[in-house]
């Protein structure tokens, strides 16, 4: 059996770094062109955060069971390009608020649409043994891309580009990025897709609802009090970073969540997911504490690289339990974490963005790092009583 990945996992990969470069050379600059340029508030960078994820996790729910028919990926996944391709742009002419939010909620329904027949179309077209291989390329590429285009908005901006030409320039890699991706979903019914159909259906996503694991729910409340990224950035420039500098701290936010998402991975392996996530949960309180009695633009740059850490720490864990509750039903029972965590952050975006717009920015950080101190303290004695997996 010859080592090499296959040719499809490969241009996925280089779709994912191009989309990502296209994606983040906009996302963080929202604050900014909501607030400053369009006159928006706080409120309304909670409300985009949120609802753009809740919109993502739907789409999923219906995404997945519709990628179970494998003729039906290779649709998806362009389509889903497709939209986040023609619609980031678009931001750039827009003169409110709201229609910033809606169209980074069409933004990631595209998202949510193309995810899991990607996923599910890498699976099955890689080899057993280098599955883990391919998703570590899909994973890292991404990373790569989401380093790149902060640093060439960077670039736009400090050669006297405006924020809109910095998001309207976002099309040129989106282009791409859909030629790439017509290209990689050719022959989308996978190596595997006959053996795919032969597999029984489990229960569907409506019934996963009725009885949601503790751990689910437990990663939902740590969602509905954290601070949403806008908010976060948003503080970092009432501190004094520079809105042209912004990209530049994301970027870097980037490279840390990348490094430490191996540390999060091993140490999960080692102590269990479980700990591992409450150790994340536990450096949250600490740096939200850290961002809101921050002071100057060094403090942060530091905390808001620090917050990078959390990430690393949760993320895998936080699927290592899902999957582990989650019996034989796994698409279910993702489809519902992922459901669950939207609904939960863009509950949780709006009201802190209220906190922030209408007491303080670090008001809303002590709200968010009070409410994540209150889930580190009951999660050991939940986790217990309601036997969570063990670590």
């Amino acid at each position: 059996m010859s080592n090499r990945l296959p040719r499809q996992v490969k241009l996925f990969g280089a779709v994912s770094l191009l989309n990502d470069f296209a994606s983040e050379m906009v996302y963080p600059l929202l604050p900014a062109f909501v607030t400053g340029v369009l006159g928006g508030g706080a409120a309304a960078l909670g409300a985009l955060d949120g609802a753009a994820d809740a919109a993502a996790a739907f789409v999923k729910l219906i995404a997945g069971r519709l990628a179970d028919r494998p003729e039906r990926r290779g649709p998806l996944i362009v389509i889903g390009y497709f939209v986040a391709a023609a619609v980031r742009p678009i931001i750039a002419v827009t003169a409110a608020a709201w229609q910033v939010i809606g169209l980074r909620v069409i933004d990631r329904l595209g998202k949510g649409l193309r995810t899991p027949p990607r996923d599910a179309l890498i699976g099955d077209v890689t080899p057993a043994p280098l599955v883990g291989r391919a998703f570590g390329l899909q994973r890292g590429l991404d990373h790569v891309g989401a380093v790149i285009g902060p640093l060439i908005a960077w670039w736009m901006l400090s050669t006297g580009a405006d924020v809109r030409k910095v998001i309207v320039a976002s099309l040129i890699p989106g282009v791409l990025v859909l030629v790439l991706a017509i290209w990689a979903a050719r022959g989308a019914e996978g190596r595997r897709g006959a053996a795919n159909d032969l597999r029984p259906e489990g229960s569907p996503p409506s019934a996963a609802f009725r009885r949601p694991s503790p751990p689910v729910i437990a990663i939902a409340i740590f969602y509905l009090i954290r601070m949403p990224e806008t908010l976060m950035i948003l503080r970092a420039q009432r501190l004094g970073i520079a809105v042209a500098v912004v990209p530049l701290l994301w970027a870097a936010l980037h490279v840390v969540r990348s490094s430490t998402s191996f540390v999060g991975g091993a140490l999960s392996d080692r102590i269990g997911p479980s700990r591992t996530m409450w150790i994340g949960w536990l450096s949250y309180v600490v740096l939200a504490g850290g961002m809101a009695l921050a002071a100057t633009p060094l403090a942060a740059w530091l905390v808001f690289l620090a917050l990078g850490v959390v990430a690393g720490l949760t993320e895998s864990p936080e699927r290592a339990l899902v999957s582990a509750a989650t019996g034989g039903h796994r698409g279910s029972g993702f489809g519902v974490y992922h459901a669950l965590t939207g609904v939960a952050a863009l509950v949780g975006g709006i009201a802190l963005g209220l906190v922030f717009q209408r007491i303080s920015g670090a008001t809303a950080f002590l709200v968010s790092a009070a409410g994540a101190l209150g889930l580190v303290i009951l999660w050991p004695f939940w986790s217990r009583s309601h036997r969570v997996p063990p670590p």
